[in-house]
């Protein structure tokens, strides 16, 4: 059981240092209450607009996410919030603050706010707090510029180095497509007898050269037994028939429209134009033969067979340039053909080339159409960009301290040391002060048990060493407290400071 009398005397016995745990906490916060300078907060609110050119409405949310990410990150920079304190002399003239502190402070009173969700809007707010109102606008208004203005930086920015980044990669490929369609066309320009893409054409002439050719050692084998067996004839009778001579080109056109002209006759009439035209053409061919014959009453059979072989010779000759001109060409064919296979491969390799070369620069002329589209579009204020919905406005009323809470925090505070003050002494506290400590440290039954008897000069002593404890926590120790407010540093300075050092501030 909870023995009350003697936790109450105890109770009596600390309480003058327990209450002056207590006033003193209690004055620090009520003084710390009213000193407490009020402070002021604004803040302005920032809409990211959809660009009215459309675009994907997921690429949209993310883009703009994560450019609220980077200008966030770019407005607390070391180099804006000195600015701001220095433009805007957020800690007046006479500030003992460092740097170091003064970026702190600016950062601690700066108050950034992102909202967006699927098929919601993305805004941001920006807050400043300040013990002067005017300042806390200011330094808002301040910050909102420099989002606008590196919004609009970011988004032409970004928009002008993609369109330089394109037109130095079209100017690039365009020159690399040059170069190889100048290497396609100077491999074609040496290579020219033996392009693939003539190969059927050579195939052709190839074919029609062999027969050809076939067809002249034909023509050569008869020649040659014709003038063998006119020999011959000669040797054996000593005369040359004329039948024996090789009939003239006039003499075959003229047998030839003669052959015509039976065949014309068999479907037309007499007096056709097409039979009145061939026989006049005969006509002419006749004569032409008859200019060209060689009457045999004037010349001997050795003048006929040396006219004879002549014309055999002649044609023979004639014969025998002609397979050699077809030979020749027939083997530069070969040798083209064969060329072709590599030549077929060289080309195709440069042909690839050429075309990834065509495919790489098509998509840069694409993403530079597009890249133009984006910079007229950015340029003009047509894309996404941030907007202010409401400016910030100077506070009439101040946001803070909450005055209250910082008293009820000191009395509680007072409460909490005192608590403790007595809980500790109570732990560290070994002596024996009651028979049932005596009990249970000595495992004994005492029989009974003599309190100390104090006289009446201990007693009034005692009491009087009470009294003026209770007299000093109630006069000496505000007196105290008044006189370090004023003589030494106010009391909520102070305390800020014992906060600071203790990292609690």
């Amino acid at each position: 059981m909870i023995d009350l009398r003697f936790y109450w005397s105890l109770l009596m016995r600390r309480l003058p240092v327990m209450l002056a745990l207590f006033i003193i906490c209690s004055v620090f916060g009520a003084v710390w209450a009213i000193r407490a300078p009020a402070t002021y907060s604004t803040s302005a609110r920032l809409l990211v607009e959809n660009p009215r050119i459309l675009e994907s409405r997921e690429t949209t949310e993310d883009s703009a996410g994560e450019m609220l990410q980077v200008i966030e990150q770019q407005l607390l920079t070391r180099a804006n919030m000195i600015d701001v304190a220095n433009k805007l002399n957020v800690f007046g003239s006479g500030s003992t603050l460092d740097v170091d502190r003064k970026i702190e402070e600016m950062r601690a009173n700066t108050d950034i706010r992102r909202t967006a969700g699927r098929d919601e809007a993305t805004m941001m707010t920006v807050g400043f707090t300040s013990p002067d109102p005017r300042i806390a606008a200011g330094v808002v208004n301040e910050f909102t510029t420099l989002i606008l203005g590196a919004n609009t930086r970011s988004r032409v920015g970004v928009a002008e180095n993609r369109l330089a980044f394109f037109q130095q990669e079209v100017e690039r490929l365009g020159q690399d497509l040059d170069r190889q369609n100048a290497l396609i066309l100077d491999f074609k320009r040496q290579n020219a007898s033996a392009l693939p893409e003539n190969m059927p054409y050579r195939q052709d002439r190839q074919s029609l050269l062999q027969e050809r050719v076939a067809r002249l050692e034909s023509d050569l084998s008869v020649l040659q037994a014709q003038r063998a067996e006119m020999v011959r004839l000669f040797e054996q009778t000593g005369t040359v028939q004329a039948s024996a001579a090789p009939q003239t080109p006039e003499q075959q056109q003229l047998a030839t429209l003669r052959a015509e002209l039976s065949s014309v006759l068999g479907v037309y009439n007499e007096d056709s134009p097409r039979v009145r035209a061939l026989r006049n053409r005969i006509a002419n061919a006749e004569r032409a033969a008859e200019a060209q014959a060689v009457p045999e009453s004037g010349n001997s059979g050795n003048s006929l067979l040396d006219v004879n072989l002549s014309q055999i010779d002649s044609r023979v000759t004639a014969l025998q340039n002609e397979m050699t001109q077809a030979n020749v060409e027939l083997d530069m064919l070969a040798e083209s053909i064969t060329a072709s296979a590599a030549n077929a491969i060289a080309l195709g390799a440069l042909e690839r080339d050429q075309m990834n070369i065509q495919a790489s620069y098509n998509a840069a002329v694409a993403s530079l159409d597009q890249a133009r589209q984006v910079e007229r579009v950015e340029t003009s204020a047509q894309g996404q960009r941030i907007t202010v919905i409401e400016a910030a406005s100077v506070p009439g009323q101040p946001s803070g301290p909450n005055r209250k809470k910082i008293a009820l925090a000191g009395i509680a505070l007072g409460l909490a040391l005192a608590g403790g003050f007595f809980a500790l002494m109570e732990l560290l506290n070994s002596t024996v002060r009651r028979p049932a400590e005596l009990q249970s440290r000595f495992q004994i039954t005492p029989l009974a048990v003599i309190p100390y008897i104090e006289g009446r000069v201990e007693r009034r002593r005692r009491q009087s060493i009470r009294m003026a404890a209770v007299l000093a926590v109630m006069i000496i120790i505000p007196l105290g407290l008044w006189a370090l407010h004023t003589q030494y540093m106010p009391l909520d300075l102070l305390a800020q400071k014992i906060f600071n050092r203790l990292g609690l501030g």
